[in-house]
């Protein structure tokens, strides 16, 4: 047996996990593959014969993989992939009952707010929050100190507070209120908006989306800020905004899209928890709606 034969058992009993620390990363499930790729690169080309912790070891060079990948993002626009909105198989469709639970088990809008984050600071906050990596050891991934490292975790947990509160899981339910939603806005109900809203509600929109309303503000179209809080302001806000949606699943959630010609130019991503819509996210960047699954349905 040479020597990547005897590193594979050991690196497949870790992939998983290594997927799903990418994907919570990157948000993207091809890019996630592909960082657990490279790891399994620079495993193959590395002596770790003095590696005590196989596992740990891979993570962190998953960590420092995934946090150059954020970093480019940042600083250069990168193309869109062939079709906006749809998410592409992992390793050639080999798992497509583990992808479909990897999607579902981070919910759009908290996809959304993870990317508003700077790279170290999503570093930090996945590492911890959500893999239970001492600070100790992402310290040096970030280059930062562990107090430091412990302070860009909490900045991001500030962030996502409120985004990642448990969301219902009816999804039936969820497309019903959804529907209600898309219903009172197309019809300036503002009392029915009211009643579907969490009074703590927030709306987020991408920069992309505040842009394009600005565009439409000459023409007599509300202007859209980046955030609304409140039940009465994003109320106010949809209040006869949404005629052009259409019912979509967005990262398998019930949520909206618009989608001239069939391909979807912004989405709605909800997080609705005991009945109510606690948080709506805009999504027009052609980035991130490349990394979301967005599937258009009928009515």
């Amino acid at each position: 047996m040479d020597e990547q034969e005897h590193l594979a058992e050991p690196f497949e009993t870790h992939r998983r996990h290594l997927r799903a620390v990418a994907y919570r990363m990157l948000g993207s499930l091809p890019e996630a593959e592909d960082a657990v790729q490279e790891a399994w690169l620079r495993l193959s080309r590395t002596d770790t014969s003095g590696v005590e912790n196989l596992r740990g070891w891979l993570t962190t060079v998953v960590a420092r993989v995934c946090l150059d990948i954020l970093r480019s993002r940042r600083s250069r626009r990168e193309d869109p992939l062939d079709v906006p909105g749809t998410v592409q198989s992992l390793a050639g469709g080999s798992d497509p009952e583990g992808e479909a639970l990897l999607a579902d088990s981070i919910g759009p809008a908290l996809l959304v707010v993870l990317d508003t984050l700077a790279p170290v600071e999503r570093l930090a906050f996945v590492l911890h929050d959500m893999f239970a990596v001492p600070f100790d050891d992402i310290a040096p991934i970030v280059g930062r100190s562990p107090a430091a490292a412990r302070q860009l975790a909490s900045r991001a947990r500030r962030r996502v507070q409120g985004t990642a509160a448990a969301p219902d899981a009816d999804r039936p339910r969820q497309r019903e209120v959804v529907g209600a939603f898309l219903a009172a806005s197309r019809d300036g109900d503002f009392d029915a908006l009211v009643a579907l809203l969490d009074p703590d509600v927030v709306l987020r929109a991408d920069r992309v989306a505040v842009e394009a309303s600005e565009a439409r503000v000459a023409r007599g179209a509300p202007r859209l800020s980046s955030e609304v809080r409140g039940v009465a302001a994003v109320a106010e806000t949809f209040k006869g905004r949404a005629r052009a949606a259409q019912p979509a699943l967005v990262g398998g959630v019930p949520g909206l899209a618009f989608a001239p010609g069939g391909r979807p130019w912004a989405v709605f991503a909800f997080t609705i928890a005991g009945g109510r819509i606690i948080a709506v996210d805009l999504i027009a960047d052609p980035e991130r709606l490349a990394r979301l699954d967005v599937e258009l349905l009928e009515g």
